[in-house]
């Protein structure tokens, strides 16, 4: 199964240059104010004084705002989708979707602020929908689709059009698993979550009608 680089905003690396290790600090600060204050309400001076950095090396490393903000979401995207599909394609037993899920959602509690982001400001940023589409959510899919072809071979899956099965399950991690109740507010219990992640796995593989014949 293919597996997408990660390019983390969280996690740091003794090998990167000053100047990465620079960007680094201007986009962990940016998706703390993004989150805190909004974009709108985010100012490059707000931005550098946080990254301690000059003003103008902001422009050195980004051409404007906007592109700051598609690239903590575009990254952020991908790390998360990333994690979720390499999961899957070390999962034992094609049926353990739930224990996927719940830990996905466990770990991913954590990164509220850049759900917050991806979310909030993708409403109002019509290059930024466009970046994650095209950036991320195509590429993704294409993942999906050769991890859920491989088990429809495998006779796990029953025969159907993967590439839509792979939007389905994509579809439904980010709706359902993101909702306030259970990623984004930051008093939902493991309790909630793992209610979320076994509604999501049992609708997914079994579907939602009473009577199958």
């Amino acid at each position: 199964m293919q597996v997408f680089h990660r390019r983390s905003l969280t996690k740091s690396s003794s090998n990167t240059s000053p100047e990465e290790d620079t960007k680094k600090r201007i986009l962990q600060a940016a998706l703390k104010l993004f989150a805190r204050k909004g974009y709108d309400g985010t100012t490059t001076r707000d931005l550098a004084k946080l990254a301690k950095v000059a003003e103008g090396t902001l422009f050195r490393h980004f051409a404007n705002k906007k592109a700051i903000l598609i690239e903590i979401a575009t990254n952020g995207w991908i790390e998360i989708l990333t994690d979720l599909l390499t999961e899957l394609s070390e999962m034992g037993n094609y049926r353990a979707i739930s224990q996927v899920m719940r830990r996905r959602m466990l770990s991913m509690h954590a990164n509220a602020d850049l759900l917050r982001v991806c979310f909030i400001e993708a409403q109002y940023h019509p290059e930024l929908r466009e970046s994650i589409q095209s950036e991320v959510i195509a590429k993704m899919t294409d993942v999906a689709e050769a991890f859920f072809e491989t088990a429809m071979e495998k006779g796990i899956y029953r025969r159907t059009n993967p590439k839509i099965v792979a939007q389905v399950f994509l579809g439904m991690f980010a709706i359902a698993g993101f909702s306030e109740e259970t990623i984004i507010n930051p008093q939902a219990s493991p309790q909630a979550m793992q209610e979320m992640a076994e509604g999501i796995a049992d609708i997914f593989l079994n579907g939602v009608l009473a009577d199958k014949n």
